[in-house]
């Protein structure tokens, strides 16, 4: 279900496609909650609730904040988009733009990618942009977590 009760659309919502250490997605829970992202959006492989590391990391977050699983992510996505979702990745891609650049448009939901890979090309045709953290070291890329924190925290400061 991607309305909730009364029919409504969220706000701001998070997709975690098959993100692989629970300890990841108990940050996120607890991020999201301290960012005020609305609900999160669960698929894939990613571990769900009541889950050891998820719960410790996440600190009881993911006993409040709302959540569901979908099994496949393009599905859900293709749901979002039909009921009026800003569908956004955290990718580096050819195309992506600077989030610090950008302007959210609401309601939107941000799409994280797996640790390793990414958010796949699959998963990036149902978006409708694609956002990067600009790097300044040498590795060009955070932990999942880490960069889902820095991107929550820069859409809920332009939705207040």
């Amino acid at each position: 279900m991607v309305l909730d009760k009364k029919n409504e659309l969220k706000n701001f919502i998070l997709i975690l496609p098959n993100i692989r250490s629970g300890h990841n997605v108990g940050a996120i829970f607890r991020t999201a909650d301290g960012a005020g992202a609305d609900k999160l959006y669960l698929t894939g492989y990613t571990p769900c609730p009541p889950h050891t590391q998820v719960d410790k990391v996440s600190l009881g977050a993911e006993k409040w904040m709302p959540w569901e699983y979908h099994k496949q992510a393009g599905k859900l996505l293709k749901e979002l988009k039909r009921v009026g979702y800003n569908i956004v990745a955290l990718e580096q891609t050819k195309t992506s733009q600077n989030i610090f650049k950008w302007k959210p448009v609401f309601p939107l939901a941000l799409v994280l990618g797996n640790e390793k890979t990414g958010v796949s090309k699959t998963l990036l045709k149902y978006c409708d942009e694609a956002l990067e953290i600009p790097m300044r070291g040498k590795k060009n890329s955070l932990n999942v977590s880490v960069a889902a924190g820095v991107a929550m925290y820069h859409i809920s400061n332009s939705k207040y």
